[in-house]
This record gives C-alpha cells, structure tokens and sequence, in this order.
C-alpha cells in the first residue's frame, strides 16, 4: 500500500501589518534630531557660556 503525500503551500493571511521601513526610519530621525539638539545646547550655551548651570 503506498501513499502519496502532496506539498501544500501555506499562505498567512491573518491581517497582520508588513513591516513598514518609512515609520522606523522616521522614529530613528526623530531621535537622532533630540540627540543634536542637546549637544547644541550643551555645547554652545553650557560651554561657551562658561557659566555652567548643569553642576551648580
């Protein structure tokens, strides 16, 4: 007796979001725009200033 077993192709359609590039780039600038933003101000005002408020 042989059987003979066929190769099914599973499809996932189950409604979940592809990942989306644009999103994740956009958070990464966002993040990245805060990062220069505080060196600005910890370099040009705390800095140059030589008046430091952050210690005292």
């Amino acid at each position: 007796m042989s059987r003979t077993e066929t190769a099914e192709t599973v499809v996932d359609d189950g409604g979940e979001e592809e990942f989306d590039p644009i999103g994740t780039l956009a958070l990464i600038g966002v993040y990245f725009a805060i990062l220069v933003l505080a060196w600005i101000y910890v370099y040009y005002i705390e800095f140059l200033s030589r008046d430091l408020v952050i210690v005292g």
